[in-house]
């Protein structure tokens, strides 16, 4: 919100960008470091959810184990992974097709800054890095803001609606950076993919729509971007 009032009071919306990838030093090696640190450190919240949702209880002798591990809560697995991929690609062209749409509506509306989800400079480790960078982010966001969040929020005692609200609201809060537009296609996107997730409690899917969507959009830009006149 901070950076959406910073933009709003420097020039129009329409007139500004917001760049998603970008390097951290003009020396290769020295920007590699930073980048692959910076994807590391960034799923430590995700190992504290696997951490808060593992059974911690003791088993007690002569009584059947009914415990199951963060990984299976969340279903974050390979269990099934036919239909989790079947499932995120349905997902991933869901939401893909309409959210170019609403990125032109929003650029048109002047609601919505130029985004670059690339800026990183052309070395032999760019589009590996993209790639990880796109799972970084899937993984975090489906993770704490659909898994956890709707965990912790049905144990306070809220409704599905309500719990499914407030993670939509969130997702699409911290995307306020690029404008209106992305904030309202990021809520819509966490009101399916939450909606997803209460039918199948499984976030697999939800992980490799995301990383999928944003897999063509980093990489895609950063090998195309320019040839097509963008960036």
């Amino acid at each position: 919100m901070v950076q959406l009032l910073d933009k709003m009071t420097r020039a129009p919306l329409a007139e500004g960008t917001s760049t998603l990838n970008r390097s951290q030093s003009t020396r290769e090696y020295f920007d590699l470091t930073y980048q692959l640190l910076d994807i590391i450190f960034a799923l430590v919240p995700v190992l504290l959810v696997f951490y808060f949702l593992t059974d911690q209880r003791q088993a007690v002798p002569g009584e059947a184990g009914t415990s199951r591990s963060a990984f299976q809560k969340l279903g974050f697995n390979f269990a099934r992974p036919g239909r989790d991929l079947l499932q995120g690609l349905g997902l991933a062209g869901l939401i893909g097709v309409p959210s170019l749409g609403l990125y032109a509506a929003g650029r048109a509306l002047g609601i919505t800054t130029a985004i670059i989800p690339s800026a990183l400079d052309a070395y032999w480790w760019t589009v590996p890095v993209l790639i990880l960078s796109a799972m970084r982010h899937a993984v975090l966001e489906e993770v704490i803001v659909v898994g956890y969040l709707l965990d912790r929020f049905g144990k306070f005692g809220w409704s599905m609606p309500l719990a499914i609200a407030a993670s939509s609201v969130l997702r699409g809060s911290y995307h306020l950076y690029q404008g209106f537009g992305p904030f309202i296609g990021n809520a819509v996107m966490g009101v399916v993919f939450a909606w997803l997730y209460t039918r199948t409690r499984r976030v697999m899917p939800l992980v490799i729509a995301h990383a999928l969507l944003d897999i063509v959009a980093f990489v895609g830009f950063s090998l195309f971007g320019k040839a097509m006149g963008l960036g």
